[in-house]
């Protein structure tokens, strides 16, 4: 596989059902944490995603023989799905382990197939510096709750950053990229690629000949302008309410370093690391 075809299995598709007739569909995404020679596979959303779930659907592409069935896909129903998650208490970030759906699935005799995110993709300080104002980026997940339906396939789409992704954006650990962004892509993994040459700020010269793939973060929102005229912004897992708006297509992103941080929260209180 290719690097972004690579991508489109890094996906797990949520349903978030509050109560009767009331759900959110959003996108998680599995990132593989290494401690030494341990990986450490978890699940991540937004918390606005998963918050007061009563019962969370998760669906995975089957697999085997190392390879994805496309057109085949399971879904795995989870009881008290808020509870399931470890939210952070100042970010809308929410993490949960992957081993016990996996061991609920080997016991069942249900492989499946997905890649997961390395946490050697997030980027150190030198990399982050290294970056320009306005970079490339791309990102997977389920807009509108849309997604091929015969191969249980994600959508990628693409756009720029609309703030320095080595800035913090008013103060929180937080960037805009400027795309299209809809409710249903909350959770969406969003990463920085460059294929066949990219500039590297720092060396002030372009790399040519090569691909580049960072992690940046999860979206989370996107700021839209009601009829009242104030820009202000939505979670991305809402349904979108029937009143004049215009969206103004800046997605909030929450970097990946708040994900990598809550992860050695949960691991040190567990005694891991």
């Amino acid at each position: 596989m290719s690097t972004l075809e690579q991508l489109l299995y890094t996906t797990v598709r949520v349903r978030a059902i509050i109560e009767e007739g009331i759900e959110n569909i959003g996108t998680s995404f599995i990132f593989n944490y290494n401690v030494g020679d341990k990986n450490y596979l978890f699940l991540v959303t937004n918390k606005h995603v998963v918050s007061d779930a009563k019962v969370g659907v998760l669906t995975f592409i089957k697999g085997e023989g190392g390879k994805p069935k496309l057109g085949e896909a399971h879904s795995v129903t989870i009881r008290d799905f808020d509870k399931f998650w470890t939210c952070d208490k100042k970010y809308d970030v929410a993490i949960a382990p992957l081993a016990p759906v996996l061991s609920h699935l080997q016991k069942n005799e249900i492989s499946i197939f997905f890649k997961a995110i390395p946490q050697t993709f997030v980027p150190d300080e030198t990399q982050l510096n290294s970056l320009d104002a306005i970079e490339e980026v791309v990102f997977v997940g389920y807009p509108g709750g849309f997604y091929d339906k015969k191969h249980f396939l994600p959508i990628i789409r693409k756009g720029t950053t609309a703030t320095p992704p080595y800035i913090d954006f008013n103060g929180q650990k937080t960037f805009l990229i400027d795309a299209s962004v809809f409710p249903g892509s909350s959770g969406s993994p969003v990463f920085l690629y460059n294929r066949g040459e990219y500039f590297d700020k720092t060396k002030k010269s372009f790399i040519i000949g090569a691909e580049r793939l960072l992690f940046l973060g999860i979206l989370s929102a996107v700021y839209y302008i009601p009829d009242t005229g104030e820009i202000i912004y939505t979670p991305l897992s809402k349904k979108p309410k029937v009143q004049v708006r215009q969206l103004l297509d800046l997605g909030i992103v929450y970097k990946a370093e708040t994900i990598v941080s809550l992860i050695e929260d949960v691991l040190k209180k567990r005694g891991e690391i």
